[in-house]
């Protein structure tokens, strides 16, 4: 008999929506409970068409989950579940390693990571740290993605646009870049698709929106796979969605892009930026080539099922013998962070992995 799991989507952000439905979607199939909740207003503003929202934490106490699945970067020690961290992105190398995808905050059970690129850091981590264990599962928000259906080319090609919030990173907040796209458009040669960061001041994004043309649409929204799988490259910069349009084979054109990588197309000067969407939309082979190799590392997992392996991997653990694993670290800066976020003070802490005995 199905024991009845309770779970928890913890976000913080409008971006974790679209990692938390597939994984909603799975536990609702399978008969178990799922409530939401975020601990920003930001996230619970997206959440307004959710029925099953935990408003204050006092209601996440009450509700006592199972299984918390963490779209965050941070959780409450104070809640005695396990708890589990699914990636709010693909690790986009904007920053150090140790402030980046890989920073290990101490406070999380388990990490349901996405390909060999970065369960190997993990893993190699978790030899340090051995309080949490590492499984490779996939990430639940790329599971709409697939299959991917092979269309034909369009008779215009669109260009999707996407830009990190990272000002000295960002496309968006570049002129010259602007006034390119800007002439682009005019050509009516190439039909632009945009989305940009939920981060991106408002300045920035009524700049770009105001381009708004029979061949230029601007998308407000964090629901990027449909924008994904219409475009046929993507025009971009260090942000994270490169890495999920990729899982596509689909090439990429980036702009002053710090790393560099030979899967890329990338350009440093704006009046080059026409001629690389013109080699982009020929798909060379040599340029698919390392694509394919890329994303093998990357994400694996082309069959869509990535939120039936998060869930099966977190409710196996949830009944494993943890003792192997150590308590985690006092962390008393980042825990009163935590409760001063949520303006929630107690001296509670579970330093131990939540452990549920079948019955």
């Amino acid at each position: 008999m199905m024991l009845p799991y309770k779970f928890l989507i913890y976000i913080s952000y409008s971006y974790s929506v679209p990692i938390g439905n597939p994984l909603e979607e799975e536990i609702i199939k399978r008969g178990f409970t799922i409530k939401w909740f975020s601990d920003l207003e930001e996230g619970k503003t997206a959440l307004h068409n959710k029925s099953n929202i935990l408003n204050d934490i006092k209601d996440v106490l009450n509700y006592k989950p199972d299984i918390i699945l963490t779209i965050s970067d941070s959780v409450p020690d104070f809640i005695n579940a396990l708890k589990v961290q699914v990636f709010h992105g693909f690790n986009a190398e904007k920053r150090s390693f140790k402030k980046d995808h890989f920073r290990i905050r101490g406070l999380f059970d388990l990490y349901c990571t996405q390909g060999p690129s970065t369960t190997s850091i993990f893993k190699m981590l978790q030899k340090k740290h051995k309080n949490y264990e590492v499984i490779e599962t996939g990430w639940s928000k790329v599971d709409p993605l697939f299959p991917i259906e092979k269309k034909p080319k369009n008779t215009i090609p669109t260009i999707m646009i996407a830009s990190t919030f990272t000002e000295r990173l960002s496309l968006a907040h570049n002129e010259d870049v602007y006034q390119e796209i800007k002439r682009l458009v005019k050509t009516e040669n190439y039909n632009f698709t945009m989305v940009l960061h939920p981060k991106i001041p408002k300045h920035i994004v009524d700049k770009w929106a105001a381009l708004e043309a029979s061949c230029f649409t601007f998308y407000n929204t964090t629901n990027l796979i449909p924008l994904f799988k219409k475009a046929d490259i993507m025009f971009a910069d260090t942000t994270s969605a490169i890495q999920e349009f990729l899982l596509q084979k689909k090439p990429v054109v980036t702009f002053k892009n710090h790393r560099k990588e030979d899967y890329l197309i990338n350009v440093e000067h704006v009046e080059d930026i026409e001629n690389a969407f013109k080699l982009a939309l020929t798909y060379p082979e040599t340029i698919l080539s390392k694509i394919q190799s890329f994303i093998l590392d990357l994400h694996p997992y082309f069959d869509g099922k990535s939120s039936e392996r998060v869930i099966d991997t977190s409710i196996d653990f949830l009944h494993k013998d943890k003792s192997y694993l150590k308590s985690k670290p006092l962390n008393l800066i980042r825990k009163y962070k935590i409760r001063k976020r949520l303006n929630y003070f107690t001296i509670k802490s579970y330093n131990k992995p939540f452990t549920q005995v079948k019955g």
